[in-house]
């Protein structure tokens, strides 16, 4: 690891810890030229996942795509940001763990819709009135009904 001061590759490890969440080593180094300390992180290098969109195109999986959604259905409701992060932390780990490279936005469209059912119904018709695009009042009524008898099967 190159000092960031005087480019020397040499230095020696000082301290070593965990971060974020174990997913991570943070460790402060001291420079053997010029003895000045900084810190470096070392993380498990993970295979990309690739999102395939509606139109067919792919971009890289960005958690924060589904936090943004999660947070947008979630509003005004007692649900709170650490549920919220969970969510999307939980679906990515599943989705890592899948070993696909590839994963359709239906597929975490369903996995999200899945997470909020659980979690806040309310929130979940808000998400699935945008993800499957009610066009009608029937349509929403419908998603209602069967949301009402899930919820009557369960008690």
């Amino acid at each position: 690891m190159k000092c960031p001061v005087c480019s020397y590759s040499e230095s020696k490890v000082i301290d070593s810890r965990p971060a974020e969440n174990g997913t991570a080593i943070r460790r402060r180094r001291e420079c053997l030229a010029c003895q000045t300390r900084f810190t470096t992180y070392e993380t498990i290098e993970t295979p990309p996942l690739l999102v395939v969109k509606k139109d067919g195109t792919r971009e890289n999986f960005d958690k924060q795509k589904i936090l943004s959604g999660v947070i947008k259905s979630c509003q005004k409701r007692p649900v709170t940001m650490a549920q919220m992060e969970g969510i999307a932390t939980e679906i990515e780990t599943e989705l890592r763990n899948s070993l696909l490279s590839e994963v359709s936005t239906q597929h975490i469209g369903v996995l999200v819709m899945d997470k909020l059912k659980k979690l806040d119904d309310v929130s979940y018709v808000r998400f699935a009135s945008v993800y499957r695009d009610f066009k009608d009042l029937e349509t929403f009524l419908r998603e209602l009904e069967a949301l009402k008898l899930q919820k009557e099967d369960q008690e």
